[in-house]
């Protein structure tokens, strides 16, 4: 191994360990306001970037038609719980974002495949038709069990992680996709060169960590995050809701998992269960934070892509054992300094 292979193999680490990052982030995001660990945040990455490559090859995704779906189905819920309590206010708010805007987003679907759509253009739009899946996978599976015990979501997180791991095998079929580079051409540093998508990416993930910063630090609806990954309880004694709070959360991981989808499509095959084991690296990354820490996170996710990038070398049949089985000494050490809490009544 000489000079040139190990700057090669760091691109593909740095690259790979970004990707990671955002992912790790959210599944921090997640678990500290709603007690979820989100083993579905893989799919995420799988329907933003199957969603664009659709996009691309002139073809409607899947996507549009299910978000339809899962939109009637939030109405419907919805207005049972409305007629029950006697409450039928807000409701009309709910019509607007889970009814109107998805129909709207597929009737719009066949104009903006066609062909000759700037990719920016198409970008944002399988934005559009994947974000709002999040809050309504929290309302439809996570709202009603809110109160559970940290195993039962588990086991029910792994449930929807297989539920939609078989839509999307129905909605976009077993072959693979990639999506068009973000940014094309490539810069020259050293006896390697570094293509542009892999500073776009570098660029978008310190735009992203940087937005988040300023989102839970500046403003009302991020301090309101905050305060309820403190303490749930507390923050319910202060009037901020908590299913407001995961519902917005699950936006922003969904945002988060849409847009490193679309990310890494360019760069490698996206299949309709390819973003489990993304997920998977991201989680570990999560991991070295416990759960806890976005700083920890990000640069144990930094450590898992650059080790993945030369297992992929010295031992490319195992890399995936190599960088999972990471998690049992970082559990071991995470164990020696814990103290155990009781979950709260």
């Amino acid at each position: 191994m000489d000079l040139t292979i190990v700057l090669i193999l760091l691109q593909d680490g740095i690259l790979n360990g970004a990707i990671y990052a955002l992912l790790g982030l959210a599944l921090v995001l997640v678990f500290l306001v709603t007690r979820v660990i989100l083993i579905p945040q893989g799919e995420f990455v799988t329907f933003g970037a199957l969603s664009l490559a659709f996009l691309a090859n002139g073809k409607v995704p899947g996507t549009a038609l299910l978000l339809v779906l899962m939109g009637g189905l939030v109405c419907l819920f919805e207005a049972v719980s409305a007629w029950r309590g006697h409450q039928w206010r807000g409701y009309g708010r709910t019509l607007l974002w889970a009814l109107v805007l998805p129909l709207v987003l597929w009737m719009l679907a066949p104009r903006v495949a066609a062909p000759g759509t700037p990719v920016p253009l198409q970008v944002l739009f399988a934005l559009a038709l994947v974000i709002p899946m999040g809050p309504m996978i929290y309302r439809l599976v996570y709202q009603p069990v809110e109160q559970a015990s940290v195993l039962v979501l588990l086991i029910i997180s792994v449930a929807v992680h297989f539920a939609l791991t078989g839509l999307g095998l129905l909605f976009f079929g077993a072959e693979g996709w990639r999506t068009p580079a973000l940014v094309e051409g490539s810069v020259q540093i050293g006896p390697v060169q570094w293509t542009a998508q892999t500073f776009a990416v570098l660029g978008l993930c310190v735009v992203l960590i940087a937005a988040l910063w300023l989102f839970f630090s500046r403003t009302l609806y991020g301090r309101a995050l905050r305060a309820t990954a403190v303490n749930r309880r507390g923050a319910r004694l202060v009037g901020i809701s908590t299913r407001v709070a995961g519902s917005l959360t699950f936006t922003l991981a969904a945002a988060i998992g849409a847009l490193s989808g679309m990310l890494i499509a360019a760069i490698t095959t996206i299949y309709y269960d390819t973003g489990f084991l993304i997920g998977l690296k991201g989680f570990v990354a999560a991991i070295f934070g416990g759960l806890v820490s976005y700083p920890i996170a990000a640069a144990g996710a930094l450590f898992v892509g650059i080790l993945e990038a030369f297992s992929s070398f010295w031992a490319s049949p195992f890399k995936e054992a190599i960088v999972f089985t990471l998690i049992i000494p970082v559990l071991l050490w995470r164990s020696f300094g814990s103290v155990h809490l009781d979950e709260e009544d």
